[in-house]
This record gives structure tokens, C-alpha cells and sequence, in this order.
């Protein structure tokens, strides 16, 4: 047997014990940076369980936790919080990811409700093994970072449920293995790449609940895509060119006004359909029905045409049918008469023959099918009854007459222009809807405001009819009259559903056709938001002789609780806002005007804004009540003044000038003067006096602070709330316009100080030192 070598032996020995230290180190690193992320993210300890740092991949895993190790490195990581999370106020996002990349060997990474906040770093990309990132359910904000597009191995990126804006970029395709891709829920915004047509291992792409806009770019080269969701965003108008292998398709709530495609009967995996809420066309594909694999089929509130048969088929296996709200005519097919429990079968507001008072009568589809260009079809009318017949030949002589009554007022005009330059005043009401309902329509959606609230329960936007409003207000009677402004009078009107509407009622100084009124109408359809008095419709009234508009009624939402001030420093009859109230109204102003300030729609924006411009409703949700809008672009030629919405009885005149956000932001720090102060806040030096004072008592203690707020609130709130809203008061009336802050960066106060007056409230025990770091400039830490 060979001796072996006491100098090769001492050798082999010194790499062993390299090894092996080696070896502990890493783990000890490990362990090390996870105990760090335990303690950033303010987690129980349950990463520091052992009493040494070499077992932390055998801890047990658990719905909030999970760690897993392959050769000894962690390769997953899982942390699940609460939704009502929030971190510490010195949580710092660029600290957080620094930390996490010191575990190299990640290839999944789950982040769901944690709390975190602030702009998602680059730096994040130096995990180069991730092949699975969910972030679902934070407050992480701005742009998707260019630098994710270095992770070649990514096949998985969820960011559903964030504040994550701007457009998505062309580098989308610069993931060959990705193949689920879900930014649902977000404030994203812009027409979607041509890359994403690119991706061709993509089997889920989902969109739904942003602000995307435009044509969605053809998809059908994506061959594995499974699951497209683009709901509640502005697509359109076509209908979008997809794969066979669709399995759930979602499209509902945007604009699309095409019909749907032949192909669509061959989409034999479709499980799940959802074309609700549009302004698509056409006939109705009996064909969907049948398809092979259908579960669920939502064509609800579209202009869908064709006459129904009862023979028609339908697949077993399709429990949930919404046809409502179309222009369908005929018999309802037996396949949709189930009595079944787990069935959900809807067909009200068609022309159905079932003898239900659910459905309109046959001429009303007829007719909507005619406005919406749409001929019925030659074979299916010879096979209807001669009661349709009859209608048919009455409508045609009924048409023939109002032509002949249309020739014969052009003649008379003709002849009138001779002899004098105007016609009197008398005028007819223009039924606006007529002869372009279909666009206006398809844009009155609901638009998602940034902090991701529900829906407004407001009636769809419409057109009214004169006599409808003057019913409304007992042909304008004095005692429904509200206020003059400088456009117009306002009057409080209720409608036959009892509702309360507020209706202005502006005379226009120049003449034009309707016409020239319908791109700003398709502006104010969009002005529903839960912190603006929201536009319902309007009324246009023309002059008999040439059709020119001459008084345009616009009707909006009543608020009747009156003005923020009457309920904070005027003494309301029942009582004042509590502090929790106040901080709830701020934040709504605040959502209000980022709204108005986002450029979704052009030419609207925020008047100076007034505490006495901020109505309150029945749930005392704060409400703007003056915004710009671009209908009356004339009428300001004319006067040179600002126009306010028609929720609002001020009369002041505003200044024909957009008052860029550091103005704005600056009438924000005055109002929130007042909500502090609970006394009406009136001139430009009280201002200044109010402001030196706040900065005093905020470098003082809890009760110099107290002595300046309410006597009403002061006892009821937490002095770390109240410091927050102070500051960030003071920098909103900072003298420089550049030194004030952002409405994100405001809002991101304001919630922190509504979140630690909750948690007081409900008896947690939270420190009052100092206020939080601003998301803008998030702290930077070292170990």
C-alpha cells in the first residue's frame, strides 16, 4: 500500500477546513440578511427562532413565511402580510431591496401586503437568478424600472394592486421565458407596446383596472396566451386580434364599438367571456353560446343586434349567460330557461318575445339599430311577422313626412336669410344623443382614482330632454333657483326617480352647431370621480331656424350638505367634523385634484382652489364643486374668465389662467389651515402670521401644538396625527413654489396620519416622536 505524503495530507486538511468555514460564513450571511429583513419589515421574530444561524432553512413554513434552500443557499422566499399593514415611517424601499439582493441565489420572491411604499429601485435587478417576483397588494409607486429588463430568467412578474404609473415600456420583450405578466389594479397609463406582441412564451397577461388607452396591438402571434384581462381601462374601438388558445378573455368596461370578429366562433378553449360594458355592434354571434368549452358569457350593455330563435344550442357546461341591455330581438333560446340554482340566466332590457315587462318594445330596438348604423338583415325580416311589417311601413311613411318637413324648413330658411339676418329666438330642444350616441357613450366609464376607489354609484352620463328639466325645476321657478355665477344660473331640480340633480343653465354668446360641442362633450362624460361633483348629462337648445346651440344645461350631482367651512369654522347647525373627518376631507381634496391634474382629460383642471368650493355629501365625502371645462371654451373668449362646474353656488370670477400644481397645492395649505385652526383663514397675512405659528409649536411639545388647534378636536386627537398634518401644511405654504410638495407626497401624509389616529383609537400604543419620512425622499440607512 502507498504512503501517503504527510505534506499532501497537512494540504488536503487546510482546503477542508477553508471549506467548512467557508461554508458557515455563507450561512451565517444568510441568516444575517434575513434577520435584517425581519427587522425592516417590522415582522414577528420568527426568523430569529434559533439560537444559532445555521438551521433558519429547516424553520417550519407557514402562510406568512416561507423559506427554502437548495445546497445549503435560500432560493425562495415567501412573506404574506395583512392588507391593513403599514411599516415604520422610516421604512426606506432603496434599503430594503439592498438587503435582499445579499441573497444571490433567489429565484422566487413573494412581497404580498407588506406595506411597502415608494418607487420599486433598479437595484432590484441584481437578483439575475429570479425567475418568479410578486408584489402584489403594496404602495409601491412610479414608473416599472427599465433595469428589470436585464433578468433574462424572469418568467413570472405579478404587480397587481399598487400605484405603479406612467406607460409600460418597449423593452416588455426583452423577457424571452416570461409567461405571466399581471399589473392589474395600478394607475398605469398610455397605449400598450407593439413588444408585448413579442413575448412568445406569454400565457397571462393582465391589465385590467389602469388608464390605458387606444387600439391593444395585435396579439394573435402569441400562441400560448391563455388569460387576457384588459377590463375597466379605455381600449378600442376595435375588437382585439388574439390566438385560439384564449381560455379567459376579458374586455369589459372600455370603449370598443366594433363587432366581434368571425374568428371568435372558433376560439374552441374559451372558458370565460366578458365583453360587458361597451359599445360593440352588430349581430350577436349565436355561435358563442355552443362553444365548446363556455362556462360564463357577459355581453351586457352593448348595442349587440339579431333576432334570437328558440333552437338554438347552447354547451352544458354554461351556467352564467348575461345578455341584458342589447338591441336583440325574437324568441329567447330554450337552452337559457334553467331553473337550476347554480344558474344565472339575464336577457331584461332587450325586445324579446317572452312577455315580460323587462323588455322594450320591438321598434325601440329597431330604431337603436338604425342610430347605431346598423341594418337589420334582409333574410331575418322576411321571416318575422306582419306586425313587423306594419311597423316597418309605418316608421318609412312617418320618416317620409319629417323628410318632406326637413325640405320644406330649408326652403323657408333659404328664403329668410333674404330678408333678415336672424331668426327670433324661438327654439326647439335637440335630442344631442341622436346621431352620436354611440361615441359619447362609449366613453362614460368610470375612471379609477390613484388611491384605487370603488365604484361612484352615480347614474350613467346621459342626455336630457327640456322638458325633462323643466319638469324638474317646475319650469325654472324661483323658488329652485340656487345662484348666478359669471356662466349661468344654477337651479336644484328633482328628477321623476326622486333623485336631486343641480342643473346650470348657460346662454352662449356665439352661435354653432351642436356638433362643434360634442368632443368637449366626450371630455365632461369622463368627469366622475368620488371627490368631484360629477357631471350626469346635458341639454342642448337650439334655435328652430338654423339648429344652432343656444343654451347648453349641464346637470350635475347635488351635494347637500353644504360647504366644508359651514361644518368646521362657521358653526354648523348639528355639529363639527371630528379630527378624523377633517383628515378624511383633506385627503379627499387632495385625491380630487391629483385627479383633475393627471392630463387624462385635456383642458380640465382645478380653480383656485376655496374651503367654501368643497361640498360635502351625506356621507360627508368632500367634493370640488370648481373645475375649468372645456364645453365653454366660447363663452371664456367672450368674458375672459374661468368657468366652474355646475356643482358650485359661488359666484367668484377666476382668472382665465391654469394655476400650475404649486399653486394649487399652495390653496390646499390654506384650507388645511382652517381644518386645523377650525376659524375661517381670510387673508393672504393671516396666512403668513397662522404659518410662523405652526412652525413654532412643531419644534415644541405635544401641548404647544394642542394650543393651536380646534377647542372642538383638540382633546380627540393623537398629537403624532396632528404633528403630520402640521408639517405638511407648513411645506404646502412654503414661499418658494419649487419647495412645495406633491400631491402623491401629500396624500402619502395624510393617510400616515389617518393611520396612526385609527390605530389610537383602537387602543394600539403608538409613539408620538417625530412624523413621517416623505416617499419622495425615502431614508437611507446603514448598518
Amino acid at each position: 500500500m502507498a504512503r501517503v505524503s504527510p505534506r499532501l495530507m497537512h494540504l488536503v486538511l487546510i482546503i477542508i477546513l477553508i471549506s467548512v468555514s467557508h461554508a458557515k460564513s455563507n450561512l451565517s450571511s444568510q441568516a444575517l440578511t434575513l434577520l435584517r429583513i425581519q427587522r425592516l419589515l417590522n415582522l414577528p421574530a420568527v426568523l430569529s427562532r434559533s439560537n444559532n444561524y445555521t438551521n433558519f432553512c429547516d424553520i417550519e413554513p407557514s402562510l406568512s413565511l416561507t423559506i427554502i434552500c437548495y445546497e445549503e443557499k435560500v432560493t425562495q422566499l415567501h412573506i404574506i402580510g395583512e392588507k391593513s399593514a403599514h411599516l415604520p415611517r422610516n421604512f426606506s424601499m432603496d434599503l430594503f431591496i439592498m438587503t435582499l439582493v445579499r441573497l444571490p441565489s433567489l429565484k422566487v420572491l413573494t412581497l404580498v401586503s407588506l406595506g411597502l411604499w415608494g418607487p420599486l429601485p433598479g437595484k432590484i435587478s441584481e437578483l439575475s437568478s429570479l425567475e418568479i417576483l410578486n408584489v402584489t397588494s403594496n404602495f409601491l409607486y412610479g414608473v416599472i424600472p427599465q433595469e428589470l429588463s436585464s433578468l433574462s430568467s424572469l418568467q413570472t412578474l405579478i404587480l397587481d394592486d399598487n400605484m405603479f404609473s406612467g406607460p409600460l415600456q418597449d423593452w416588455m420583450n426583452s423577457f424571452p421565458l416570461l409567461a405571466v405578466f399581471s399589473a392589474k389594479k395600478n394607475l398605469l397609463n398610455a397605449s400598450l407596446p407593439n413588444s408585448l406582441s413579442r413575448l412568445e412564451n406569454l400565457r397571462v397577461l393582465g391589465l385590467s383596472h389602469n388608464h390605458f388607452f387606444g387600439e391593444v396591438p395585435d396579439l394573435s402571434a402569441l400562441a400560448n396566451l391563455q388569460v387576457l384581462e384588459l377590463a375597466d381601462n379605455a381600449f378600442g374601438p376595435q375588437f382585439p386580434k388574439l390566438g385560439k388558445k384564449l381560455v379567459t378573455l376579458v374586455l369589459s368596461k372600455n370603449k370598443f364599438r366594433s363587432g366581434i370578429p368571425a374568428e371568435a366562433s372558433s376560439y374552441y378553449q374559451l372558458e370565460w367571456l366578458d365583453l360587458s360594458f361597451n359599445m360593440f355592434v352588430g349581430p350577436f354571434p349565436p355561435s358563442l353560446l355552443s362553444l365548446p368549452s363556455i362556462r360564463y358569457l357577459n355581453v351586457s350593455r352593448n348595442k349587440f343586434t339579431g333576432m334570437l330563435s328558440e333552437n338554438l344550442s347552447c354547451n352544458a357546461e354554461l351556467h352564467s349567460v348575461d345578455l341584458s341591455s342589447n338591441l336583440l330581438s325574437g324568441s329567447l333560446p330554450t337552452c337559457l330557461l334553467s331553473d337550476s340554482k347554480d344558474s344565472v340566466m339575464l336577457y331584461d332590457r332587450n325586445c324579446l318575445s317572452i312577455g315580460n315587462k323587462n323588455q322594450h318594445p320591438l321598434p325601440f330596438c329597431r330604431n337603436g339599430a338604425l342610430a347605431v348604423g346598423i341594418i337589420p338583415d334582409r333574410s331575418k325580416q322576411q321571416r318575422a311577422s306582419k306586425s313587423i311589417h306594419a311597423s316597418v311601413i309605418t316608421a318609412g311613411i312617418f320618416g317620409g313626412v319629417v323628410l318632406i318637413g326637413l325640405i320644406f324648413l330649408v326652403y323657408r330658411r333659404m328664403n329668410t336669410k333674404k330678408t333678415m339676418k336672424k331668426s327670433p329666438t324661438r327654439s326647439i330642444t335637440e335630442n344631442a344623443s341622436a346621431g352620436y350616441t354611440s361615441k359619447l357613450l362609449s366613453d362614460a366609464r368610470y375612471i379609477s382614482q390613484t388611491m384605487k376607489l370603488g365604484a361612484l354609484g352615480l347614474p350613467s352620463y346621459r342626455t336630457f330632454s327640456l322638458d325633462e328639466l323643466e319638469e324638474a325645476t317646475n319650469n325654472f321657478d324661483t323658488s329652485t333657483f340656487m345662484g348666478e355665477g359669471s356662466h349661468g344660473q344654477m337651479y336644484r331640480g328633482q328628477l321623476k326617480d326622486g333623485s336631486f340633480v343641480a342643473i346650470r343653465c348657460l346662454k352662449l354668446k356665439t352661435s354653432h352647431s351642436s356638433q362643434h360641442f360634442m368632443h368637449h362633450i366626450e371630455h365632461i362624460l369622463k368627469l366622475r370621480h368620488r371627490n368631484l361633483v360629477s357631471a350626469l348629462g346635458h341639454c342642448l337648445e337650439c334655435y328652430l331656424d338654423d339648429y344652432s346651440v343656444s343654451r347648453i344645461f349641464l346637470v350635475f350631482e347635488y351635494v347637500p350638505n353644504g360647504t366644508l367651512r359651514s361644518w368646521i369654522s362657521e358653526g354648523h347647525h348639528r355639529r363639527s367634523l371630528t379630527w378624523t373627518q377633517r383628515i378624511s376631507a383633506a385627503i379627499g381634496i387632495a385625491n380630487g385634484n391629483q385627479f383633475l391634474q393627471t392630463g387624462i382629460i385635456p383642458g380640465v383642471y382645478s380653480n383656485k382652489l376655496k374651503i367654501t368650493d368643497i361640498l360635502l355629501d351625506q356621507n360627508l365625502v368632500a367634493k370640488i364643486s370648481s373645475y375649468n371645462l372645456p364645453l365653454l371654451e366660447v363663452n371664456i373668449e367672450q368674458v375672459g374668465q374661468g368657468v366652474s362646474s355646475g356643482g358650485s353656488t359661488s359666484s367668484h370670477v377666476v382668472p382665465r389662467m391654469k394655476h400650475d400644481d404649486a399653486t394649487v397645492v399652495h390653496d390646499f395649505g390654506v384650507i388645511l389651515l382652517e381644518m386645523i385652526k377650525g376659524r375661517p383663514v381670510k387673508c393672504t397675512t393671516q396666512v403668513g402670521v397662522l404659518k410662523d405659528q405652526l412652525q413654532v409649536v412643531i419644534a415644541a411639545d405635544g401641548a404647544a401644538r394642542r394650543s393651536m388647534v380646534d377647542p372642538g378636536v383638540k382633546q380627540t386627537c393623537l398629537d403624532q396625527s396632528l404633528k403630520t398634518v402640521m408639517e405638511i401644511c407648513v411645506r404646502c405654504l412654503h414661499n418658494e413654489p419649487a419647495d412645495r410638495p406633491s400631491f402623491d407626497d401629500v396624500l402619502w401624509n395624510l393617510q400616515y396620519a389617518a393611520q396612526v389616529q385609527d390605530a389610537w383609537q383602537q387602543g394600539e400604543c403608538l409613539s408620538s416622536d417625530g412624523s413621517p419620512v416623505s416617499p419622495s425622499q425615502p431614508p437611507r440607512l446603514t448598518f
